[in-house]
């Protein structure tokens, strides 16, 4: 398979130009944006920015008005614009600039999820060139990686406006399969605050790290419980609520008894499972149990919870046209869960009939060497012409 042979002419071109732009979340998103608004404007689009509170980051959605005008109803696609840091991860290329090697696209983004914008924007000629039944709405978000921030303001800016999409598909990577249920995510920064001492004298001052491992130790109980008494959901890989510790930092020197310590935890729950409960056990042992303990020691001494973000589940229950759509455009009957989260669980909440289908596998994603297959960028272009016809179908 040749890439000449199976896409369209500028379609590895547009991927190529949205990885170059080093969208960590820690960065801003403000020049890709500008330049999808550029291209936008070219075809006669009107695209609206919503920015973040300081400006330093910006959602971009545009809608193609049905043939008769009207902009209620109809189909968002759904992408989120910046990507996971490549600190520490030995890559083979520069992550920044993407690079065709044995059939794959190389790059940061490549999978998760540059290649759909890609798709999209390189056949943006043929969107909006056909007549369409109902209007088809497109959108690119900020802070999807930490927290689905960007998704929450661009569903206010819809609604203030009264742009209200009947069906959304969200293009994270799943292989072009449909996927109608994933998991919700919630993440949290526990700060322990004690007191330094030296530490040939620990007795005067409250090590913030040795409470911080108690805290983690209980969390880890309560994953351990999840996993061998459930509740369960086969249709997940991981059929159980996951709780993971994934950073943490704290002290000065070994000789010194820890003043601070922070950590971040998440935790992934299956749909139906009550996430305020799981929270309240780990706040009621922190706050309950560890914090006055650590007052015992030193008044001082003090603990607090900082929310990261938090991503609803997306439920099958809530899946109809949606799901029925991309197994139209796909040609299967597929329908699979996954673990990982994605901004559907909040399009869904707010009343869009919601699936996640996209080109690449989240295997690939997050990881050194992100690459993602031709073949997958080729289906994604077959998907999108499949839509633009079954939108023009009924005109």
């Amino acid at each position: 398979m040749t890439e000449s042979a199976v896409l369209a002419p500028t379609t590895l071109a547009w991927i190529t130009r949205l990885i170059a732009f080093d969208t960590t979340s820690r960065n801003s998103n403000r020049e890709l944006i500008d330049v999808i608004d550029a291209e936008l404007r070219v075809h006669g689009l009107d695209p609206v920015l919503v920015p973040n509170s300081d400006g330093t980051k910006a959602n971009l959605v545009v809608t193609i008005p049905a043939h008769d005008g009207s902009t209620t109803g109809g189909v968002m696609l759904a992408g989120h614009t910046d990507v996971v840091p490549v600190d520490g991860q030995a890559w083979s290329s520069d992550p920044f600039t993407a690079e065709v090697r044995e059939n794959r696209l190389y790059g940061r983004g490549a999978a998760d999820m540059k290649a759909f914008s890609g798709v999209i924007l390189a056949l943006l000629p043929e969107l909006v060139s056909r007549p369409l039944a109902t209007p088809l709405h497109l959108a690119w978000t900020y802070d999807e990686e930490v927290g689905c921030h960007g998704a929450i303001t661009l569903l206010a800016d819809l609604a203030a406006r009264g742009i209200r999409p009947s069906m959304c598909i969200v293009g994270e990577p799943t292989s072009m399969r449909a996927v109608s249920a994933h998991k919700s995510s919630h993440l949290y920064r526990v700060s322990f605050t004690g007191l330094a001492s030296h530490s040939s004298n620990t007795p005067n001052g409250v090590n913030a790290i040795e409470y911080a491992a108690r805290a983690i130790a209980f969390i880890r109980s309560i994953a351990d419980e999840h996993r061998v008494n459930g509740p369960f959901d086969a249709s997940f890989e991981v059929p159980y609520t996951t709780i993971n510790v994934g950073t943490i930092s704290g002290g000065a020197a070994v000789n010194t008894v820890a003043e601070r310590c922070d950590f971040e935890f998440e935790f992934r729950a299956i749909p139906g499972v009550s996430t305020s409960a799981i929270f309240s056990r780990i706040e009621d042992f922190v706050l309950g149990e560890l914090r006055p303990a650590m007052r015992a020691e030193h008044a001082i001494a003090d603990v607090s919870f900082a929310p990261i973000g938090a991503v609803p589940s997306l439920s099958a229950a809530g899946t109809g046209a949606a799901l029925q759509l991309v197994h139209e455009l796909t040609g299967t009957s597929s329908e699979e869960t996954v673990g990982y989260g994605t901004e559907g669980g909040l399009f869904q909440l707010a009343g869009i009939d919601t699936v996640v289908c996209g080109p690449g596998s989240i295997r690939q994603g997050h990881t050194a060497n992100e690459f993602i297959d031709l073949a997958q960028i080729s289906a994604c272009e077959d998907f999108m012409r499949a839509l633009a016809r079954q939108l023009a179908h009924q005109h």
